[in-house]
């Protein structure tokens, strides 16, 4: 059937409120927009990719794993030329104290504050008065540890075991520090390059 232009017209007339009508539902009942999830939703939907404890309201973060170092005490000497004794301190505590023989008149052990400048185990000598140079063995007058705390670039002074047991305990050496060889193998094993050393009268 062919209708006239008027007859046309008029029927799109007639239809056009249905047809806006049946777009506008469309629109409305069209697809949802993506909903946004409430803060609680987006909660429990992060449940499964954090560590959630049931018992708390809310996900818990554990800190950061932070290494536990041990203290730093540092060890110190003091040695007490009056008392022919040097002590070991580890921060304000007394670790241990030995006996030993200073310099004699002419060659005092000098005082003041010095570090641990040289350790050596089975150490050779050299005589500083006729150049005759010494191995290590039972005799060396050094015995089997040294410990230097003071050099003038040319001489040296420093703790040291000795084979003349009998000078411990009095001012008897050239300004070293001379000490037992079983303490001074302690002593060697508790001190460090660097370490301080005190020297009072």
């Amino acid at each position: 059937m062919v209708l006239s232009k008027n007859k046309a017209i008029a029927a799109l007339h007639d239809s056009l409120p249905l047809s806006l009508g049946v777009v506008l539902i469309l629109v409305s009942v069209g697809l949802p927009a993506t909903a946004q999830p409430t803060p609680r939703e987006a909660l429990d939907s992060s449940r499964s990719s954090l560590l959630y404890l049931p018992f708390l309201d809310e996900v818990q973060y554990l800190p950061p794993i932070q290494p536990v170092l041990p203290e730093v005490i540092e060890t110190r000497l003091v040695l007490k030329l009056g008392e022919r004794r040097v002590y070991v301190y580890q921060g304000n505590s007394l670790k241990a104290s030995y006996p030993v023989a200073v310099g004699k008149e002419g060659w005092e052990t000098p005082t003041g504050q010095f570090k641990v400048t040289a350790m050596l185990k089975n150490p050779g000598w050299t005589n500083p008065f006729t150049g005759e140079v010494m191995g290590a063995g039972a005799d060396n007058p050094l015995g089997e540890r040294w410990i230097q705390f003071w050099t003038d670039g040319e001489n040296a002074i420093g703790f040291h075991g000795t084979p003349t047991r009998e000078s411990v305990g009095r001012a008897a050496s050239h300004g070293c520090v001379r000490m037992y060889n079983e303490d001074v193998r302690e002593l060697y094993a508790l001190v460090l390059l660097g370490t301080p050393v005190t020297v009072e009268p």
